[in-house]
């Protein structure tokens, strides 16, 4: 069964661009360590809710949007593989100039329980 990392990122508008553009690189380098398929979903359709929301679940400002990610490894042992490479891959280190604020991305591993291309 695969493994889904999920993320919730808010994003500077004037920064789509310089995000999409690290998310490409990204992308290419979670398939280097294994990943089936990486989404990137720039927020178009993304209420206000009256409790709780995706804006107000990464604390978005004004001038942000929110993106909805996931990555998708064949099983939970490749993904921590892959992470415990990430660790230790100096190329890492480049990633620390992000267009976004990585204090207010909210991510998490998950176990899909329903899945209707398998």
């Amino acid at each position: 069964m695969s493994y889904i990392d999920g993320f919730v990122i808010p994003v500077p508008n004037d920064k789509k661009a310089a995000y999409r553009e690290v998310s490409v690189k990204m992308a290419d380098y979670f398939k280097e360590l294994g990943a089936l398929r990486v989404v990137e979903a720039w927020g178009n359709d993304v209420p206000d809710g009256k409790v709780t929301d995706f804006k107000m679940s990464v604390k978005a400002e004004k001038n942000e949007n929110v993106v909805f990610s996931w990555v998708e490894w064949p099983s939970k042992q490749v993904r921590d593989v892959a992470n415990e490479k990430m660790r230790n891959d100096p190329r890492m280190k480049d990633m620390t100039n992000m267009p976004f604020d990585m204090k207010r991305m909210i991510f998490g591993g998950f176990e899909p329980i329903v899945d209707t291309a398998k």
